[in-house]
């Protein structure tokens, strides 16, 4: 049943999350719509339960601070990327397993699934950009063309194309197929801190620090939209799933919603204390994240896009705004770029939310282990002294502020949560680390493979140019050949003409003799 607030044409905070101890970087929506993952400079995965009283979860295994989240499209998996230099795959359930990823040599600053969860693209401040095998768990190549740090990198739709940017002020689209850069997008005067597909694949969108964000046509590598609505750094943005919309996330403070169809500003939002670093749509659109320096986590119900666009238009004329209004400016193709008429957005100021309770947390101890792992005793031991800490200062309170039938329902959800993180047994501890034994030998294995099929194209690559300078000198000797060849025709001629006469004269004197 919608609410009242879910009729109206403005977009409302439906959620807040608090949980993090330091700025919130990136959000991503379950396909299912049941979880929100968010990551942190705190070095700490947030997975939040968005049914009503939920518990969430605290997973604890980077050593650094996480700089990209998303779920698979299947949702059972959740990537990481961390300034660590790694890639973690996490199941977002109460087992706590992940495995991990020695992605790059320098700070991983993006994960991206593909659209069919077979591969893992991240970006990197090591200039490069990887692409991985989520089930073999595997590097499987590497696009290097960009000559600065790699702030996101995305596949498309389709998975034919990965779409890279960087601080050497460019946007990258490489064929997967033959792994070449087909086109580079130049034009930022600063860096290419965001960029993103729309569903359909037939554009992508970049962002920058000199709060621009543009987008692209691939069909004909034309610049289509170029919005200027921030006055500080984007720091990302999303499509809405129909493509009629964008939101981007700025350190000016605000979220703003973009109708991309009609090329103008349609909201300012204003709810976080600080710089806005992240934003989402869900994959039905019905709902966007925000997450900011402040360490909060806004969930905001979309509603503007249940409206006709015309009707919201004759409502918006009669609405005020106040400061200076944002511009746009569109490039046409083979038409000189000319200013939109400034039009109005809509301030909106985030109401106090009423509806949301701090969740219990419970924390998902540090894996030790390089392949896929369990939690090992120590750290069971440690979630269920955190966990029981909780309960304990949650029953103090219902003693004084509940009654005594809740006291007890709570203590129930305790026992039952003592049963679900019972510590694994000892002959399954050994079968783990057997598996984890067998699972760092595959990992070697997968190395001696990369290392031969590098061999085998270097040793390719030394044949052909081997075959190459054969051929160059067979040709050059060949036409030496041809010409001694005439140079020695000349000479014989001469000695057979000499040959000749000394059979006339040798007679003659002879006879004179």
């Amino acid at each position: 049943m919608r609410t009242m607030a879910s009729v109206m044409e403005d977009p409302v905070l439906e959620r807040h999350f608090k949980g993090h101890r330091d700025a919130v970087t990136c959000t991503d929506f379950s396909p299912n719509h049941k979880q929100l993952a968010s990551g942190s400079v705190d070095k700490t995965l947030m997975i939040w339960n968005l049914a009503p009283k939920a518990r969430a979860f605290r997973f604890i295994g980077h050593h650094d601070g996480i700089t990209g989240v998303q779920f698979s499209p299947s949702g059972n998996l959740v990537a990481t990327s961390s300034k660590d230099r790694t890639v973690r795959l996490w199941t977002p359930t109460m087992k706590g397993k992940s495995s991990i990823f020695k992605a790059h040599t320098a700070a991983v600053r993006s994960v991206a699934f593909s659209h069919d969860g077979h591969r893992l693209v991240t970006a990197s401040d090591d200039k490069s950009v990887k692409v991985w095998s989520v089930y073999r768990q595997c590097f499987v190549y590497s696009l290097n063309q960009h000559t600065n740090w790699v702030r996101c990198a995305r596949f498309s739709p389709d998975g034919r194309l990965v779409a890279s940017c960087s601080d050497d002020h460019s946007v990258r689209l490489w064929d997967t197929s033959n792994k070449h850069c087909v086109n580079c997008f130049s034009g930022y005067g600063g860096p290419a801190t965001w960029v993103e597909f729309n569903s359909s694949g037939t554009c992508i969108a970049s962002s920058g620090t000199d709060s621009t964000l543009k987008i692209w046509d691939l069909r004909t590598n034309k610049l289509i939209q170029h919005y200027q609505v921030h006055s500080a750094a984007i720091n990302g943005f999303s499509f809405h799933p129909s493509n009629k919309y964008l939101i981007s996330a700025s350190s000016d403070n605000t979220v703003k919603i973009l109708d991309l169809l009609e090329g103008r500003l349609i909201y300012t939002l204003h709810g976080h204390k600080g710089a806005v670093t992240t934003v989402a749509f869900s994959r039905t659109g019905e709902f966007f994240s925000s997450g900011g320096v402040d360490a909060q986590v806004l969930m905001w119900r979309t509603n503007f896009d249940t409206k006709n666009y015309h009707e919201l238009l004759q409502r918006q004329s009669r609405w005020s705004t106040s400061g200076s209004s944002p511009y746009l400016t569109d490039i046409h193709p083979k038409i000189r770029p000319r200013p939109h008429q400034r039009p109005s957005a809509t301030q909106i100021s985030a109401v106090t939310d009423t509806r949301s309770v701090d969740p219990t947390v419970v924390e998902m101890g540090q894996p030790v282990h390089r392949a896929t792992s369990r939690l090992e005793d120590s750290n069971w031991d440690r979630s269920v002294h955190r966990t029981g800490k909780t309960a304990g200062n949650q029953t103090v309170s219902s003693k004084t502020d509940r009654g005594r039938r809740e006291e007890e329902e709570e203590e129930e959800e305790e026992e039952e949560r003592r049963k679900e993180m019972k510590p694994p047994d000892a002959p399954y501890a050994q079968q783990f680390h057997l598996e984890s034994t067998l699972g760092l030998i595959c990992q070697q294995l997968d190395i001696l493979t990369q290392t031969v099929s590098v061999l085998e194209e270097r040793l390719t690559l030394t044949e052909d140019k081997l075959k190459d300078c054969l051929q160059h000198q067979a040709t050059i000797l060949k036409d030496m050949r041809g010409s001694q060849g005439g140079s020695q025709g000349g000479s014989q001629e001469g000695s057979q003409r000499s040959k000749s006469l000394g059979t006339t004269v040798f007679p003659f004197h002879y006879n004179c003799g």
